[in-house]
Order: structure tokens, then sequence, then C-alpha cells
């Protein structure tokens, strides 16, 4: 399930994610960045992601297809979580995402406050 977080503002979007994420999902979400866009350049998001956050194979794919296409409008992104899978994932994928101009970052659940203050600088 997808969450909008209470303190998304403007281009400054933070969301929850918890369970397996469905394609219809991934769509709604797809939806609201794409709402933004219409108004900002470029997206800051924060994710939470819970111990059991997953995605589908076609939410995944759809997800992937976004970001390709939208990399640009893409300035930071920040990733929420305890696990350690996904800070790996985020320090493994940062370097790749600094290729086309997108910052990332892992912090720890008790960081949130820092995620947020890091998107918005």
């Amino acid at each position: 399930m997808i969450t909008e977080l209470a303190e998304s503002e403007c281009n400054f979007l933070g969301f929850e994610i918890s369970g397996k994420v469905t394609l219809e999902e991934e769509k709604e979400w797809v939806q609201k960045f794409e709402d933004c866009l219409e108004h900002h350049q470029k997206l800051n998001v924060l994710i939470v992601l819970d111990e059991g956050a997953t995605w589908g194979v076609d939410a995944g794919i759809e997800g992937i297809k976004w970001v390709m296409k939208h990399m640009k409008s893409i300035d930071k992104t920040a990733f929420v979580s305890s696990r350690n899978v996904w800070k790996w994932l985020v320090s493994i994928d940062s370097f790749f995402a600094a290729m086309v101009g997108i910052q990332e970052k892992h912090f720890d659940h008790s960081g949130l406050a820092a995620a947020w203050k890091w998107i918005k600088h």
C-alpha cells in the first residue's frame, strides 16, 4: 500500500510504502507525480519503507518506465528504512542516479526529520 504523508507539500512529496505495491497503486502514485510536475519543474521525494515493502513485477516495471522517462524531473529522493538491504540498494543506485543529476540518500527511521530537511534544502 502507498500512503501519502501529511507533510507533503508542493514538489516535496512523502509516501509510506507497506506490504506489496500493486499495479493499480503504482499507477495512482505515478499520477500524483504527474500532477505535481504540471506545476513544478522538479520533484523531491521521500519514501518510507516498512519491513514488508515489496513491489509486484507489473508495478515495478511501471515505476521503472516512469522514472526512465522523467529522470530530468527528479532532484532528490530520500529513502527511509531500517532494513540494510534498502541501505545497500540506495548506495548502489545513488551512483547511477548521480550520473543523471538525481541525488539519493538513505536514512534510518530515526532520521525521518533529517530526511525531510534534506529533500527541502
